[in-house]
Order: structure tokens, then sequence, then C-alpha cells
């Protein structure tokens, strides 16, 4: 399936030039253009998919072993001192393409960009937490 719609359907399918690092016949991972970090890249599936919360888990797979796989590769080529892997769902988690992505985003003890990922954290009592709990399971 394909939105012609989507430009990372375009990119994916190499119809939009990339600075593709990776390619095969399910994914194609690219140099983010507006990078956080040397080195930032993107795994895009070639098939559209919105979300996590819609991709195919034989994809999803897909996309976690292309990403084991890259960020072995740019800790040894980049030499990198840590790495994120980021993958957001819908705007208010900071998605900005609806095309199922991750993020490979190395990091590097001279980061100015120290707060890519902090965020405040919330002091839950036991209680909360335990109810929590059990509404997931």
């Amino acid at each position: 399936m394909r939105d012609d719609n989507c430009i990372f359907c375009k990119i994916a399918a190499g119809e939009i030039p990339s600075n593709t690092i990776y390619e095969d016949d399910d994914v194609r991972v690219i140099l983010d253009l507006a990078p956080a970090a040397k080195g930032h890249a993107l795994v895009l599936p070639k098939e559209h998919y919105a979300n996590l919360y819609e991709i195919d888990e034989d994809v999803a797979a897909k996309v976690m072993r292309v990403a084991k796989k890259m960020a072995i590769r740019m800790r040894d080529v980049l030499h990198c001192d840590g790495f994120n892997l980021l993958q957001n769902n819908e705007k208010v988690a900071g998605q900005t393409v609806f095309h199922f992505h991750m993020h490979l985003i190395p990091r590097y003890k001279e980061d100015k960009n120290d707060d890519i990922l902090r965020y405040n954290h919330l002091e839950l009592s036991e209680e909360e937490m335990a109810e929590i709990r059990d509404m997931l399971r």
C-alpha cells in the first residue's frame, strides 16, 4: 500500500532524491534533512503506515532489525558515544510526517543538543502506579 500524497512514500520509492545510506526491498534509510546530530537518519518502510498503531508487525520487526544494524554501523563509522532510537506517534507526541518512521540519532559527548529527549518526570504515588498497572494488564 502507498499514499500518493505522502512525501515519505515518494522518498522511500526513490521518486524524490535523498541521502540514502541503506536500502532493501522493505525499507530505505536516509539522512534527516534537519538533523539533531551528525548522522541523524530515518528508517522509512516502503509501504505506507501512518503510525505504530497501523504498521504490520513483520514490517515493524524489520524496521527494528535495520535500526540495530545501522546503529552499529554508525557507532563504528561515526564514533558516536551513544545512540537514541526515537519513534513518534500522533501530533501531540511530535509526529510531523504521518508515515511511520524511526529516527536514528547518534549522540556525542560534545553534543550541544543535550536535551533532545529530556522531559519532566512525574511523581506518582504507589496507589496511582498500581492503578495504572492494573488498568494495563
